[in-house]
């Protein structure tokens, strides 16, 4: 299985970043950095910097193609992150095509920001960073506040946690979800 993971540049929450990239890694997946530019991504532990990883492919470059070749994506949170993501036209049309080719996506914390500007959400029920609960409401989706919900009522499967305690069960959730697909 082929997981593209989708950060801005700036402001992804580290654990949120590599915690599920090791349990992709450890099932036998290929994870795969996409970022808005190329280059290295830098990661946070909440406000403070942390580490910078090296980008494998913009959503520039896979504009035509979007999600092909790709069995999943994963969203990683951060503020600052999925508030970049959501500016960015390529950046919202990649996370589009997985929901028009009915592949999983799993988004963690503040990453719905990134889902309801790709106008995904409507008729979803999905969990997030409690601050959230409005913009998914005003987007027509259904906000629960559980450790991880996984969504079936859509053209894909969504897999949605609320923060970095929840990393475990989000990326057990993915990993099930993503398991047919090898």
């Amino acid at each position: 299985m082929r997981i593209a993971f989708l950060v801005a540049p700036e402001g992804v929450e580290q654990v949120e970043l590599t915690d599920p990239w090791q349990a992709v890694r450890d099932a036998g997946g290929e994870p795969v950095l996409v970022s808005t530019r190329p280059g290295e991504v830098r990661a946070f532990h909440h406000l403070d910097r942390a580490d910078a990883f090296p980008v494998q492919e913009t959503v520039a470059d896979r504009a035509a193609p979007g999600a092909d070749g790709f069995d999943a994506l994963v969203l990683p949170g951060g503020v600052a992150n999925p508030d970049q993501l959501r500016t960015d036209p390529d950046a919202v049309a990649f996370v589009k095509d997985f929901f028009t080719r009915g592949l999983p996506v799993a988004a963690i914390c503040h990453a719905a920001w990134t889902l309801v500007e790709a106008d995904v959400v409507r008729g979803r029920t999905l969990t997030s960073w409690p601050s959230l609960t409005t913009d998914i409401r005003n987007a027509g989706g259904t906000w629960v506040d559980m450790q991880v919900k996984v969504c079936t009522a859509g053209p894909n499967v969504l897999v949605t946690s609320r923060r970095p305690d929840d990393l475990k069960a989000f990326s057990a959730a993915l990993l099930e979800q993503v398991s047919g697909v090898v």
